[in-house]
C-alpha cells in the first residue's frame, strides 16, 4: 500500500508538471496569434487554416487520446486565441438550446459570443447588415432533405458559404411531468415530428401535436406547462430544467443535420474542399445534360444535386433552379473549368462559395 501511494505521488506530480508545461506551450501559442493578428488586420478568421490545422491534429494524433477528444481540444485552443485578438458574434437560429446552437458552438468552439434569432431570415439579416460576423443555418437533414428556407434564401442572399458543420442529431421526449402518460400535448419543430414520425405514432398516437418555430422554443413552453411535453435535444433538457422522458427517439439511427456557415467572405483552398453554387437549365431539348456534363468531362465529382422553384427570383410557374455541391475548391484548376463550361450552357450561375468539408 506504501509503494502504490508513493507512486500515485510521483504520478500526479508528473500530471502537474505537464500541466504547467502545457500552460505555458498554449500562451506562447496565443502569444504568436497575436503578433499574427497585428500584422494582417482586418479578418483574422481562416476557416481553411483552421480546418487545415484540424485535420493535421487528427493524423499526428498517437494516442491514447481519442481523435475526436484531440480535436475538440484544440478547436478551443484556436477560438480562444482568436478571441484574444478579434472577438467573433455568430447569428444562429434559437432560442438557445437548439441544434443550431451546438452546430455553432462546435464550428467556433466557446469563445465567440452567440446570439439567437427567431428565423433562419433574422440570421440572415444579422450578418448582411454587419450585426453579426457569421451565421450557422440548417441546410439539410440525412432523413427528411433539405431546409426549404435556408435554400431560398440562399439563391438572392449575397452571403456567402464559408464553411459547413455535420451534427449527429438526436432527439429527446423531455417534459415537467413525472412520467408519460401525464402528458396531453406535444410541442415540437416540424423536422423534428417528421423525424421521429413511427416512433411517435407506436407510442404517442392520439397525443396532440404542436408545431412551433424551434425544438428549444417548444421545450420552453413545455418548461412552462407541466402537461405538455417537448421534443429537444439534450442541451434544451438542461437549460429548461426538463427530464428526458425517452431518449434518442429519432426514426433513422444515423440522422444528421448539415449546417452552413455563413459570412460576406467563402474561403481559400484548405486540401479537403467543397464548392457550392445554384444554376438554371436553358429551355431547350438536351439542356440538363449539358449543364451536368462540363463536370464529368473534367473528372469533378458531384456530391449533391436538388431542384426548387425558383422564388423570390423572378422564376414564373414551373420554373426551378438547381442546387448543386461538388467536391474541390473553384480555384482547383479541374473545378475552375468545369464551372466556367457550365456557365455557358445554363441560363443562370450563382457560386455559393468554396469551403473547407466538414470534419467529422
Amino acid at each position: 500500500m506504501a509503494e502504490a501511494s508513493e507512486e500515485l505521488g510521483r504520478l500526479r506530480q508528473g500530471i502537474d508538471a505537464i500541466d504547467r508545461q502545457v500552460l505555458e506551450l498554449i500562451n506562447q501559442r496565443a502569444r504568436l496569434a497575436h503578433r499574427i493578428g497585428e500584422i494582417k488586420q482586418g479578418n483574422l478568421y481562416r476557416p481553411e487554416r483552421e480546418a487545415a490545422v484540424l485535420r493535421g491534429i487528427v493524423e499526428a494524433n498517437p494516442g491514447p487520446l481519442p481523435a475526436l477528444a484531440a480535436q475538440q481540444i484544440f478547436r478551443e485552443i484556436m477560438s480562444a486565441c482568436l478571441a484574444l485578438e478579434q472577438p467573433l458574434t455568430i447569428a444562429y437560429l434559437g432560442p438557445e438550446g437548439t441544434f443550431s446552437e451546438a452546430a455553432a458552438q462546435k464550428h467556433f468552439g466557446s469563445a465567440p459570443r452567440l446570439t439567437p434569432f427567431a428565423a433562419i431570415d433574422d440570421a440572415f439579416r444579422a450578418v448582411e447588415a454587419g450585426n453579426a460576423d457569421y451565421a450557422v443555418v440548417p441546410v439539410e437533414n440525412s432523413s427528411e432533405g433539405a431546409i426549404g428556407r435556408t435554400l431560398d434564401l440562399l439563391l438572392t442572399s449575397p452571403l456567402k458559404i464559408c464553411g459547413e458543420v455535420n451534427l449527429r442529431i438526436h432527439q429527446n421526449l423531455l417534459s415537467a411531468a413525472p412520467e408519460l402518460a401525464s402528458v396531453r400535448r406535444l410541442y415540437a419543430h416540424a423536422q423534428s415530428l417528421a423525424q421521429c414520425h413511427e416512433w411517435l405514432n407506436k407510442h404517442l398516437a392520439q397525443l396532440p401535436r404542436v408545431p412551433v418555430a424551434s425544438n428549444a422554443e417548444g421545450a420552453r413552453l413545455a418548461a412552462e406547462d407541466p402537461e405538455s411535453c417537448a421534443i429537444a435535444g439534450g442541451a434544451a433538457a438542461a437549460r429548461y430544467g426538463l427530464k428526458v422522458l425517452a431518449a434518442n427517439i429519432e426514426d433513422e439511427p444515423n440522422n444528421t443535420t448539415r449546417f452552413a456557415v455563413l459570412a460576406a467572405h467563402d474561403a481559400s483552398p484548405s486540401g479537403r474542399d467543397k464548392t457550392s453554387l445554384i444554376c438554371s437549365a436553358q429551355n431547350r431539348p438536351g439542356a440538363m445534360h449539358a449543364l451536368l456534363a462540363p463536370l464529368a468531362e473534367h473528372g469533378v465529382s458531384m456530391t449533391r444535386f436538388e431542384s426548387r422553384p425558383a422564388r423570390g427570383f423572378g422564376g414564373g410557374r414551373w420554373e426551378y433552379v438547381f442546387y448543386v455541391d461538388v467536391e474541390g475548391h473553384q480555384q482547383d484548376t479541374a473545378v475552375a473549368r468545369a464551372l466556367e463550361e457550365l456557365a455557358q450552357h445554363a441560363g443562370f450561375v450563382k457560386i455559393l462559395g468554396s469551403y473547407p468539408a466538414a470534419t467529422p
